[in-house]
């Protein structure tokens, strides 16, 4: 009976181990794994500055000068524990507005989140009147041919001619 409770405790002993095994080898990838998601999230709301129009972590110009040390520059920001806003807002300070991919959500900038989404609306409903009125227009109905005998054909004939002199 020793013997089989002896079995077991190492049997368990071992799965124990092996759970803090997997248990600290998901928390190192995990832990890693959040540095660089931060990394690519940040990197992707900030613009490269030297005039490419890119985003910062997809500038492929050759030899960049700003993109290699505005990278440096948000690297070293993640490792000294900065939050999200205050990385974004060192750069907003070094660089000015036009360093953020999308304009803020506060201020004179909710126009340009606001401005699209209204033209879009406005263009709609423009659209929806004009088919309307194009639907409500009077339709033209052919005229029915007028029931003339013969005599007052030529008749009507006649006065055509002598009004065009042909």
């Amino acid at each position: 009976m020793q013997l089989e409770n002896l079995k077991l405790e190492t049997r368990n002993s071992k799965l124990r181990i092996a759970q803090l095994l997997l248990i600290a080898l998901l928390a190192i990838v995990f832990l890693g794994a959040d540095t660089d998601a931060r990394f690519n999230k940040l990197g992707h709301g900030l613009m490269c500055m030297c005039g490419c129009n890119q985003v910062l972590l997809e500038c492929n110009h050759v030899g960049c000068t700003y993109s290699d040390r505005m990278r440096n520059e948000l690297t070293a920001g993640i490792e000294r524990g900065d939050s999200d806003s205050l990385v974004l807002q060192s750069f907003v300070q070094k660089y000015g507005n036009t360093v953020l991919s999308a304009p803020t959500t506060t201020g004179f900038n909710r126009v340009a989140w606001i401005m699209p989404f209204a033209v879009f609306a406005a263009a709609l409903a423009l659209a929806i009147w004009f088919v309307r009125m194009w639907k409500s227009r009077a339709v033209a109905h052919p005229v029915p041919p007028p029931d003339l005998n013969a005599a007052e054909l030529d008749d009507l004939r006649k006065k055509a001619r002598q009004e065009t002199d042909y």
